[in-house]
């Protein structure tokens, strides 16, 4: 079996067809991990998780989300306790479409009133991480890990879609982290270097989908059975069995999330 961390299955690309895609992962043992981005999402990925045995949900806001629903923390807290809900996510900083210093501070101030709640559910936390671009690297990274190191949850998680510098992957590791990648790997070697750095018993496996999918299915919308891409990916750079690959990653989605 192989884990799909991150994927959002309640996205109105999949309103279509989503039982077709949902098919095709299960023929490819693939499991999945539905994150929510708003309360709305969140409801809708615990209906989704609810239908089917292999698919879990998570709850959260956003941050490119936050700036328009109002954080509501008891109506969070309530759907943190429903069935198969194993994470608060995602949740954390986006610099590439925050561009206005009091709406960056709001996010950062957001951020920290979800980790109250995470920790107060004991979930461990899916950060979402983006920089402004080019000339930016590196400041949302050390914003956040600012953030966890004065708000640490107790159950930790995983740094979603992780694109940063070893020197910030090793942070992220000393504070108990995990680190996710998808597809981008696949066609971006400037994070080879990075990730043959990063021990595979902290990697987590996931397609972002319906986003970022991975070589050969780029241009086209992303689903949880092309996770199998982003494996193999992995298995070269760190020139590991591919089945070394899928065994251990999918034994460290099970650990942090408790399924």
């Amino acid at each position: 079996m192989i884990i799909d961390s991150h994927c959002h299955l309640q996205f109105p690309k999949y309103k279509d067809d989503l039982k077709e895609v949902i098919a095709r992962a299960q023929e490819s043992d693939v499991a999945m991990i539905c994150v929510g981005t708003d309360y709305e999402t969140s409801k809708q990925a615990i209906e989704i998780a609810s239908q089917y045995e292999n698919i879990w949900a998570t709850v959260g806001l956003h941050p490119n989300d936050n700036l328009g629903e109002t954080f509501d923390a008891t109506e969070y807290e309530k759907l943190l306790k429903m069935d198969k809900i194993v994470a608060m996510g995602e949740i954390g900083l986006d610099y590439y479409r925050t561009t206005k210093d009091k709406d960056k501070q709001f996010q950062r101030e957001r951020f920290e009133q979800q980790l109250v709640v995470a920790v107060k559910a004991d979930k461990p936390i899916i950060i979402h991480s983006r920089d402004a671009g080019q000339g930016s690297i590196g400041i949302v990274h050390a914003d956040l890990l600012a953030i966890l190191k004065n708000n640490l949850p107790s159950k930790l998680g995983v740094a979603h879609s992780f694109t940063g510098t070893i020197d910030e992957a090793r942070q992220y590791l000393d504070l108990g982290f995990y680190l996710g990648f998808n597809g981008i790997i696949t066609f971006a070697r400037q994070y080879d270097e990075m990730i043959k750095f990063i021990p595979l018993d902290r990697i987590l496996l996931e397609t972002d989908a319906p986003f970022l999918s991975p070589e050969p299915y780029r241009g086209q919308r992303n689903e949880p059975a092309y996770i199998v891409e982003v494996a193999k990916k992995l298995a070269e750079i760190k020139n590991e069995p591919l089945d070394n690959i899928i065994s251990q990653t999918t034994k460290n989605t099970q650990k942090l999330f408790k399924i």
